[in-house]
């Protein structure tokens, strides 16, 4: 599965170049230095606050943790899934795993992250229909809204049947275990059902369920500001509904792409067809996916590193720890001569 993803990510990679290539390499860097330093640090900056925000979204689900827990937890997540040749699953999983060792048990930890994908889910699913109906108020007779309706419609249904999944279909599993008979098979019933009833207990929580909902859907809508705002420092300025349309239109299609790692060439083919609709030149287009990596790497980076040296530091605290019980084992033991 790791080939797969490298293999994707160094296809995905050779496209990006060739776009870069055949709509030419001067107007793209054109853009993107229009952009300068205080827009590129301001659109960071946007997109950290929106982070900040998913990480309390995730924190409105467990909210006996830290809130700052949360928030690295998510910082970790974005960045492994944005930097890292790796499928948004395996962002997912090392988001838990940060959330895990700032202390929240295991089982809430990945209860939580299933819980807050759903309504993360959920809440793309709602933007997308904002950025569907806009479109047809912009262009009444898009062909792209039909499909965009579609898949919206099929994607609705995915994401119903993965609540159902989670609220009830534990039960099934327990019950396929039970038949297998002892061993591994109690095994993954147990953690089955311990998992099922720390994601219903989250669920019990409807309060919580809905504060996250609300926070993840704001922070689609207003992640549009990013983008509004690097078209307005790249002189195409376009109005906040057509790039609420773009947006929306083309994180549906990253969802559709997720097991292709940071959607290399995927975001740039979407954003050059989607833009087109509303009049951006390719180089425009490029250059605002070139954008969003660049401030995904600028932060996911130090992001990743700080997160590796909390790992290593962890590894070395329990070798110590080995290390000293063995010591102690030795000298307790009976000499003879």
């Amino acid at each position: 599965m790791k080939a797969v993803s490298v293999v994707a990510s160094v296809v995905g990679l050779a496209v990006i170049a060739a776009l870069v290539i055949h709509f030419g390499a001067a107007p793209v860097a054109r853009s993107l230095l229009a952009v300068g330093i205080i827009g590129f640090a301001a659109i960071c900056l946007i997109h950290l606050l929106l982070i900040a925000l998913m990480g309390i979204a995730w924190w409105a689900l467990l909210p006996g943790m830290s809130a700052w827990a949360a928030i690295w937890a998510r910082l970790v997540r974005d960045s492994a899934s944005e930097v890292l040749p790796l499928s948004q699953v395996g962002g997912y999983v090392l988001g838990a795993r940060a959330l895990a060792l700032c202390g929240v048990p295991g089982d809430d930890a990945a209860a939580s992250t299933i819980v807050d994908v759903t309504l993360e889910f959920f809440a793309q699913l709602a933007y997308t229909a904002i950025g569907l109906l806009w479109l047809l108020h912009l262009e009444p007779h898009s062909g792209v809204a039909l499909p965009a309706a579609f898949g919206l419609v099929l994607a609705l249904g995915l994401a119903g049947g993965f609540l159902v999944a989670q609220r009830r279909g534990f039960g099934a599993l327990n019950r396929f275990a039970a038949t297998l008979g002892r061993g591994w098979a109690e095994k993954t019933a147990a953690g089955a059902a311990t998992l099922h009833a720390a994601i219903a207990e989250i669920y019990a929580r409807p309060a919580g369920v809905w504060a996250s909902f609300v926070l993840h859907l704001a922070c689609w809508i207003a992640s549009t500001a990013e983008i509004w705002l690097a078209l307005r420092f790249m002189n195409a300025p376009r109005g906040f509904g057509a790039v609420l349309v773009i947006e929306s239109l083309l994180y549906a299609l990253r969802s559709v792409a997720f097991a292709v790692p940071s959607a290399f060439g995927v975001q740039e083919g979407a954003y050059i067809l989607l833009g087109a609709g509303f009049g951006l030149t390719p180089e425009t287009a490029l250059a605002l996916s070139l954008l969003k990596r660049a401030r995904d790497f600028l932060i996911g980076l130090p992001v990743l590193g700080a997160y590796q040296l909390s790992e290593s530091e962890r590894l070395w605290r329990r070798a110590g720890s080995a290390a000293v019980r063995n010591a102690a084992a030795l000298e307790a033991r009976p000499r003879t001569r």
